[in-house]
């Protein structure tokens, strides 16, 4: 089926500005097929059922819009933390600012040097999970990536690893266009915590796809960076065995507009995956969170918490489904979506979506839109509590549910501090 023609041409002038990145004969093969979804699907735009409530046209343009380059005010995120850190400046690894990549328990190399081998356990997975969650619904964007990441990293974790690996990205050029593409694959029993922070560029396309194996556990905490005029689209997709743990937490301070899809699929009984996101946002600001699991295993939890507080005319999306297939029995799937509008022109879209086709289930959802609680407020103003910093409780205490998915006690402390510096400097 052709596609329609604006579509088509906004899909070409893309193509046009972007090149396949040399590798392996394998390598080229992957990128090719990606390539041929990219064109069989088009680049997204607004008529699209998962677009409609925001606009696309800035991630598919042919030339990323300009972004300026925000000065750091404050301590990066995670840098009290003993971590492996892996530097990339405006999307490319820059092996003199990182670490060195040995550490115990796993092996970590650039995406590049393992799409140039002739053999390479990454051939199974480059790719793969990203071709999966093509279905039901079309991500091109992701295959877009798949086709033309030329960096990143892949990380293997055979056991334990010692400390967390992160990820740290720098934002130093106002034009910068930067598609990167991670790699992970956790062995039968592995352990990895993953950190991310930073901005990364003017306009950023972000794919990791995660294999986490039977008895392994993943943990990810991402803090996107708060250059007012960023740009990203990232997509995390995950396949889950048996008896396996997935959990993962992003907050999100300014930017003009920022997508992020989780796509995860349960394929062994008794597996956990959480993912949680807390926002917030001023002004230009829009923020989507699109959310899709598949249980297709027994006895398996799921669990999606996503606050947003948005102000200024800011714009807030979610749309999360739960599909549970018929085989999958004792599903257990937890879905909540909320906002807290601080005043009357910003926006809220939710789309929540059950679709089960198993009998012995415990599935939920629910959304909320609302105000600061009038009872709340005048209870703390009348403990003499100046109105500005009530408000900034009642924001803070709206968020923890979110916070709280966050298992290590120092990075979420560190985390509602930092959003109660976000607030504090809006009082000014």
């Amino acid at each position: 089926m052709a596609l329609p023609q604006v579509k088509q041409d906004a899909t070409d002038a893309r193509l046009a500005t972007l090149t396949l990145p040399e590798g392996a004969a394998w390598a080229t093969a992957l990128r090719r097929e990606a390539l041929g979804r990219v064109q069989a699907m088009g680049l997204p735009s607004r008529r699209d059922e998962y677009w409609k409530f925001t606009n696309p046209t800035t991630l598919v343009d042919a030339e990323a819009g300009r972004a300026a380059v925000l000065k750091a005010e404050e301590t990066p995120v995670f840098d009290s933390i003993d971590r492996l850190k892996i530097i990339f400046v405006d999307g490319v690894f820059d092996a003199d600012a990182s670490d060195d990549l040995a550490l115990a328990g796993i092996e970590i190399e650039r995406l590049s040097d393992a799409m140039a081998a002739d053999i390479h356990w990454v051939k199974d997975l480059y790719g793969t999970l990203e071709t999966r969650g093509q279905t039901p619904v079309h991500r091109p964007l992701a295959a877009l990536n798949t086709a033309f990441a030329s960096d990143g990293i892949v990380i293997r974790a055979t056991g334990k690893a010692t400390k967390p690996v992160s990820l740290v990205y720098l934002h130093k050029s106002e034009t910068s266009d930067a598609i990167l593409h991670h790699c992970i694959k956790l062995d039968a029993g592995a352990d990895l915590t993953l950190l991310e922070n930073g901005p990364a560029a003017a306009r950023l396309n972000k794919v990791m796809e995660v294999d986490v194996a039977d008895g392994a556990s993943f943990h990810h905490i991402r803090a996107q960076g708060r250059d007012h005029e960023r740009r990203a689209v990232t997509h995390m997709f995950a396949r889950l065995g048996a008896e396996s743990t997935f959990k993962s937490f992003t907050v999100t301070v300014n930017g003009l507009l920022t997508r992020n899809e989780a796509i995860i699929e349960f394929t062994g009984d008794h597996a956990v995956a959480h993912v949680a996101g807390a926002a917030v946002g001023d002004g230009m600001f829009v923020h989507d969170d699109t959310v899709f699991v598949t249980h297709d295993a027994q006895h398996c939890e799921s669990r999606q918490v996503f606050k947003k507080v948005l102000r200024n005319g800011a714009v807030g999306v979610f749309q999360g489904k739960i599909l549970v297939k018929k085989d999958a029995q004792k599903t257990d799937g937890y879905q909540i979506s909320q906002s807290l509008l601080l005043d009357d022109d910003s926006q809220f879209y939710a789309k929540p979506e059950l679709e089960i086709y198993a009998d012995d289930v415990i599935c939920s959802h629910g959304s909320t839109t609302g105000a600061i609680d009038d009872t709340a407020l005048f209870y703390l103003r009348s403990r003499g509590v100046p109105e500005a910093a009530a408000q900034d409780l009642l924001v803070l205490a709206f968020l923890a549910e979110a916070i709280d998915e966050i298992e290590d006690p120092d990075i979420s402390a560190d985390i509602l501090g930092r959003l109660d510096g976000w607030l504090a400097r809006r009082r000014r």
